[in-house]
């Protein structure tokens, strides 16, 4: 969902631009660095040491993201949470900020709170980008299923462009890899983590 800052040492910024990034250690940066390093972007992501920045996003991005935390949030259980764009900490190199989460309560400790423990978190949605494509295929859910995340969806637009498609995942305990459990258009009706039924139809996202 945007650039990435890597471990290389970064250009002094020039008086046009009046921006000047921190450099980064020769290790990476640390899940600690991305609560404490001033001034960063909103969204901003950890993966592998890198801060990745989020770069503008398409109306279907923020639409999708809507719809689908309203139909989560309609047959929820009480002992879990929707969580919207949350950082959930993997590891101490790597604090992704899926768009979606479905968290347990119990993991929530108020308003000024600014992350999850992936063994909160039972649910992972990721709705792609143009720019974040190549991530949200391949890094994000390698990485969310190595932590023990049991669920991951993946939702993009259809060649069209209106269609939403998504596309369910549970994780193998074995191969700690995830297998899909189907491709969703029109009507996503799932009975994990928890029974659940959304439009996902291209009326139901004209409409919001």
């Amino acid at each position: 969902m945007g650039g990435i800052m890597t471990a290389e040492p970064l250009a002094e910024p020039t008086a046009a631009s009046g921006c000047r990034w921190p450099v980064p250690p020769q290790d990476g940066y640390t899940v600690d660095d991305l609560f404490t390093l001033p001034d960063l972007p909103p969204h901003t992501e950890l993966i592998d040491g890198s801060l990745v920045f989020v770069s503008p996003q398409r109306r279907f991005h923020a639409k999708m993201i809507e719809l689908l935390m309203n139909g989560l949030r309609r047959t929820i259980p009480e002992d879990l949470k929707v969580e919207r764009e949350m950082t959930i900490v993997l590891d101490r190199r790597n604090g992704p900020e899926p768009d979606l989460s479905v968290v347990r309560a119990e993991a929530v400790t108020g308003l000024e709170q600014t992350r999850f423990e992936a063994a909160d978190v039972l649910l992972a949605v990721e709705v792609v980008s143009p720019d974040s494509e190549a991530r949200d295929h391949e890094t994000k859910p390698r990485k969310y299923a190595a932590a023990g995340i049991p669920h991951f969806w993946l939702v993009e637009a259809s060649g069209t462009g209106r269609q939403p498609v998504v596309r369910t995942y549970e994780l193998d305990p074995v191969s700690k890899a995830y297998a899909p459990t189907g491709v969703h258009r029109d009507r996503l009706k799932l009975s994990a983590p928890y029974d659940l039924v959304i439009d996902v139809s291209a009326d139901a996202l004209d409409e919001l």
